[in-house]
């Protein structure tokens, strides 16, 4: 059963995912994008995951992909809270655990 009260984290891939498992003590729900998604697939995981009445986190790479993948997800998700990755790491998966 969904819950709408768990947030919902959007990621890029799945080693983002698993580093995100490995951090966070919060019950999240985690969404991989698998990289840059077209407006229909994008669509349905909105629909899918009930995005437009829940807490939803944006935490992508700071990659050229990355940084055109948090364009597309403002657009359709403007309540989206957005994270960032240090400029230093990059990517999600690279960044350090605490």
């Amino acid at each position: 059963m969904l819950n709408l009260d768990t947030k919902l984290i959007i990621v890029e891939g799945r080693t983002d995912k698993e580093k995100i498992e490995k951090v966070i003590d919060d019950q999240v729900e985690i969404v991989c994008t698998n990289g840059t998604i077209g407006l229909e697939r994008l669509e349905n995981l909105i629909e899918a995951y009930h995005m437009d009445h829940r807490d939803v986190y944006i935490l992508v790479d700071e990659d050229n992909a990355g940084k055109k993948l948090r364009k597309q997800l403002s657009r359709e998700l403007p309540h989206a809270v957005h994270i960032y990755v240090d400029k230093a790491f990059r990517e999600v998966a690279a960044t350090p655990g605490t």
